[in-house]
């Protein structure tokens, strides 16, 4: 095999992304990444300041849109507005998120809903609205971003862990609903990867650090484009007998001790 024919396999060349969250940590991660392997890329987020930082460093194959998913109705017009910049949407990462660290018996009803409806409702509508046309065009590939929390317990972050959860039967059922049709369903279920979110979760707790690197074989935390270029492979033709899968990025965490 030639290289350039190992070069093609892993080539997003005439691919548009749609990426939730893509402003910063992870959901930048992916866009750099995608963007490196020649997709374009619509990067959706609240934070507009956020998102035209991203722009800038992201280059020309970059696009922005303001948007937030926990506004449902919406789902059709961000798809559409993605396509007016970028034609039709080959690939959606449902990665925008938000996270509560709280004891389970302080957790109110409203504080578990919005994570619920971030997480799991916005990713839904977006991915009902980019899967229709996907499956009317017989080709496309959707990632969620899911977690740690996604495969084993972790206290304090019970509706965080609800909503990742959530991801892997959403995966699970789209995949077998959507792959006679060409579309690829996948999640990838990051590590202890720095972020901003990580900073805010680790703050003021070293003993929960030491508790993640502790278990964790590589003894280290991971990077946004560890995360990215597993978006690529699972989004790249490389992947194209892939489908339903939770792909771990974690230095070992899930199989650590």
């Amino acid at each position: 095999m030639n290289k350039s024919k190992i070069n093609s396999a892993f080539d997003l060349t005439g691919q548009s992304a749609l990426i939730t969250g893509g402003g910063t940590g992870l959901g930048l991660g992916m866009a750099r990444c995608l963007v490196a392997s020649g997709a374009k890329v619509v990067l959706v987020g609240r934070r507009k300041k956020e998102l035209e930082k991203a722009r800038a460093a992201l280059g020309k194959q970059a696009f922005v849109l303001a948007g937030d998913v926990t506004r449902l109705e919406t789902a059709p017009t961000l798809v559409d507005q993605a396509e007016r910049f970028a034609g039709p949407v080959s690939i959606l990462i449902n990665n925008a998120g938000v996270h509560l660290k709280k004891p389970t018996v302080e957790t109110s009803d409203a504080e578990f809903a919005a994570v619920i409806r971030t997480h799991v409702l916005g990713a839904f509508a977006l991915t009902r609205e980019a899967g229709r046309r996907m499956v009317k065009r017989n080709s496309g590939s959707i990632l969620f971003t899911a977690s740690m929390t996604s495969l084993f317990g972790i206290p304090l972050v019970v509706a965080y862990s609800a909503a990742k959860s959530a991801y892997v039967g959403m995966v699970r059922s789209l995949a077998t609903e959507w792959g006679q049709y060409g579309v690829r369903v996948n999640a990838i279920a990051p590590g202890w990867i720095g972020s901003p979110m990580l900073e805010s979760v680790l703050a003021g707790d070293p003993a929960r650090k030491a508790k993640i690197l502790g278990r964790t074989p590589m003894n280290k935390f991971g990077e946004p484009d560890d995360i990215g270029w597993a978006a690529v492979y699972l989004c790249s033709p490389a992947a194209k007998f892939i489908t339903g899968v939770v792909l771990p990025v974690d230095g070992g965490a899930a199989i650590g001790f």
